[in-house]
């Protein structure tokens, strides 16, 4: 595993270009009105409880109904498509894109995303550890926990019915966490990184590079 690592490879790419660009597509078809040009800032959820929208985007019009969308993260509009501005669009359309300037929690993240072993969603919906699972966290800590596939171990919220999620992957502990309960996942975004206990090295080295280079 080591080996499918070029370290300076990687922090080289990090400090050329040290942001991640987020995608924004129409939810659903309507006319559009931006509320953002290319260069401006905007700011993601704040507030104690994130209880306070980010920066408006857009507005979608549909059948005499507007409806607002707001940014989920902070960073500068990069591109839009200006040739939109008041057309009729269709679900699913890219229409603008955010430049986020990562951090150095997010680059180490984003390095062992790559490495871990990803459990996604298999639906839009969310999510919750199960109980059983929550009390081996609360007990040993989240790294102290090993899943093994055919475990039970998260919960899935949809449509106001709970389905128990089994764990299918490799055995090994649950070393990263990239849901929050009670808020919605999108199909095949990644809920838990699992790794093996022979990769924990390798996940502390990446750890420590990123930590000792990255100011």
């Amino acid at each position: 595993m080591e080996q499918e690592i070029d370290f300076d490879e990687v922090l080289t790419k990090y400090r050329s270009d040290p942001y991640d660009y987020v995608d924004i597509h129409t939810t659903h078809t309507g006319r559009i009105r931006f509320k953002v040009s290319k260069g401006d800032a905007v700011e993601g959820k704040s507030g104690k409880w994130t209880q306070k929208p980010g920066s408006l985007l857009f507005i979608l019009q549909r059948e005499r109904n507007p409806k607002s969308f707001f940014s989920s993260t902070n960073g500068e509009v990069s591109s839009i498509r200006d040739d939109l501005e008041g057309q009729f669009v269709e679900a699913g359309e890219k229409i603008l894109t955010i430049r986020h300037p990562l951090k150095k929690k997010e680059i180490i993240e984003s390095i062992l995303k790559k490495v871990l072993f990803p459990f996604v969603a298999p639906e839009r919906a969310k999510y919750f550890f199960s109980l059983e699972t929550q009390s081996k966290i609360e007990k040993y800590g989240q790294r102290g926990v090993t899943v093994n596939p055919g475990d039970e171990i998260l919960v899935m919220s949809l449509m106001k019915r709970d389905t128990p999620v089994y764990y299918t992957g490799e055995p090994g502990i649950i070393h990263s966490v990239y849901f929050k309960p009670g808020v919605n996942v999108d199909q095949g975004e990644p809920l838990i990184g699992v790794c093996s206990s022979e990769k924990l090295p390798l996940i502390q080295k990446i750890i420590t590079r990123v930590k000792a280079e990255w100011e």
